[in-house]
């Protein structure tokens, strides 16, 4: 039998799936990623099964939606008894590890967003989702000088530099010990070798133990005019954007300006998860990039994320390592994939079993993947509404509900919501004719009604 892969997630935040130059978007300068996609599998479909952080987050360790894993509002944790990928890959043998932005803690309501007292809030041990190691920050949107603290720090610490260059640096080097390689052995200085440490030895996690690491990315999340490691941000008059962005007003200039500095951090990022890979094992390792959520960046005249749209519930997924590549997929699949699937889809992997490998959902050309916002999130510009929907490659149905407390189904089954959009992706990928009051469209809005 094989030996068990590691497995390294690559989670970055407000990626939108088309913002990769591979996707083709001539904005994005993503040479690093593009080179990762000529090696995987592209989940061309994939999105994320909640628009906003937290809950997506808690759902892509869980596999379990929100509000079922007990994230229901942005500001609730997830719970302490929560079981995650990482528990599950411990009791296979694993030695598991997490770098970066957790966004699943309890955080100040009062606080401002961005800034130091959300990045420097102290997540317990008990609330690190079951990793054996921990270490990162709660949130705090610091794309520079980061403060981390977890099994090696017992109290926050700032660390000069880029935060996607600290981030995939420290793991580059966790990567190594878990692997038992030594850092001289590649003419690399240890950082993490001349550092004050806590907690037991990170140089014998491995012992010879596969490996699961994740590394999560605040980048390229707001603020777009952070300084992006040496990157200049674009002139916004080069910017190009794609037919549903509204032109000539002050959409237009705020999506402008906003995407010259998102797409700075992208290529700084891309930049940094360059490095990482170059440095990380890559026999038997299955490599995995995506983000938690995208953001709209003035599509449909709207802003951030939380929306159903496309720039907001798309998201890259690459997978490197994966057993069921061909080469006549030419590196793609177009399964409805969520990233609430990516624990069955790691499992099925390290059961190397071809009977649990078919049984999978998402080896089964998935025809549908499930979207929602479970509450409100009352921040400037988000989405003012609670929805739920569902979305095939071909269309996509969204049912607005009048709260959080109405998020059921009726007795027959169905979604209890009111359609607020229906998409025909096929000739309408931008998303620009609303068929939802089409009275011809009314049995096939029924058939996905069913689905949500």
């Amino acid at each position: 039998m094989a030996p068990s892969p590691n497995i390294l997630w690559i989670v970055t935040t407000q990626w939108r799936a088309q913002a990769c130059g591979y996707a083709g978007d001539p904005n994005a300068r993503t040479p690093c990623l593009d080179a990762l996609a000529a090696e995987s599998l592209n989940f061309t479909q994939a999105v994320t099964p909640h628009p906003f952080g937290p809950f997506a987050r808690a759902a892509m360790l869980t596999g379990v939606p929100s509000p079922e894993n007990g994230v229901r509002n942005y500001f609730d944790p997830l719970p302490t008894e929560a079981r995650t990928i990482a528990h599950a890959l411990g009791q296979r043998g694993y030695a598991t590890a997490f770098l970066g932005k957790w966004h699943l803690w309890r955080r100040d309501r009062t606080a401002p967003l961005v800034g130091e007292v959300h990045a420097k809030t102290l997540v317990p041990p008990e609330a690190r989702g079951g990793f054996g190691f921990w270490e990162g920050f709660e949130s705090g949107f610091l794309l520079n000088d980061p403060w981390l603290h977890g099994t090696r720090l017992a109290q926050p610490e700032r660390f000069e530099g880029y935060q996607s260059d600290v981030l995939c640096g420290r793991a580059a080097e966790w990567l190594r010990q878990a692997s038992g390689e030594r850092p001289e052995a590649r003419g690399q200085n240890s950082e993490i070798r001349n550092q004050r440490t806590e907690g037991r030895d990170q140089r014998a996690e491995g012992n010879g133990r596969p490996w699961f690491c994740v590394v999560s990315l605040e980048a390229p999340h707001a603020p777009y005019d952070a300084p992006a490691s040496g990157i200049k941000a674009r002139d916004p008059r080069e910017i190009s954007l794609p037919a549903n962005v509204p032109l000539g007003g002050e959409i237009e200039k705020q999506a402008r300006r906003e995407l010259a500095g998102y797409y700075a951090h992208i290529e700084a990022t891309d930049r940094a998860i360059g490095q990482l890979l170059a440095r990380a094992p890559r026999e038997n390792t299955l490599v995995v990039f995506t983000s938690v959520h995208g953001d709209m960046h003035g599509a449909q005249g709207l802003f951030r994320k939380g929306w159903p749209h496309e720039e907001s519930v798309r998201v890259p997924l690459l997978v490197r390592g994966l057993q069921e590549k061909r080469k006549a997929e030419s590196g793609k699949r177009d399964d409805a994939v969520s990233l609430a699937d990516l624990p069955a889809m790691m499992l099925a992997q390290v059961e190397n079993t071809e009977s649990q490998i078919s049984d999978l959902k998402f080896q089964m050309k998935n025809a549908f993947a499930r979207i929602s916002m479970p509450s409100i999130v009352h921040f400037p510009q988000q989405c003012d509404r609670v929805w739920r929907g569902v979305r095939t490659k071909t269309r996509k149905l969204v049912l607005t509900f009048p709260s959080a407390d109405s998020l059921h189904s009726t007795d027959s089954g169905q979604a209890a919501g009111t359609p607020w959009l229906f998409f025909d992706l096929e000739k309408d990928p931008h998303e620009r004719c609303n068929l939802a009051s089409d009275a011809t469209r009314t049995k096939e809005m029924a058939e996905l009604q069913a689905l949500v």
